[in-house]
């Protein structure tokens, strides 16, 4: 449960630093932090298409794809969420 809670909350984070700022090495300092902050918990995925390419690669259960892509599209959704509601 921690893995995708970290999925979640690295979706969270990296898509309000993409949609509140727009600055392309804050988005990308923003990426960075969330993988190295999340790699070893959950591999940092932080993007349901990395996800699917680790599942079809192999180094991800086929049966933990569905909760990541889950956990990674709600985080975004979040995200969009707070930045709509809090935006100057």
């Amino acid at each position: 449960m921690q893995k995708y809670l970290l999925e979640f909350l690295g979706t969270l984070f990296f898509i309000y630093v993409i949609l509140a700022t727009g600055n392309p090495l804050a988005i990308g300092a923003a990426l960075a932090l969330v993988i190295l902050l999340t790699r070893n918990v959950s591999g940092g995925h932080i993007n349901p298409a990395v996800s699917i390419a680790m599942a079809a690669a192999g180094k991800l259960p086929t049966a933990e794809l569905i909760p990541y892509c889950i956990a990674q599209i709600m985080g975004g959704l979040v995200a969009l969420e707070i930045y709509k509601r809090y935006k100057l």
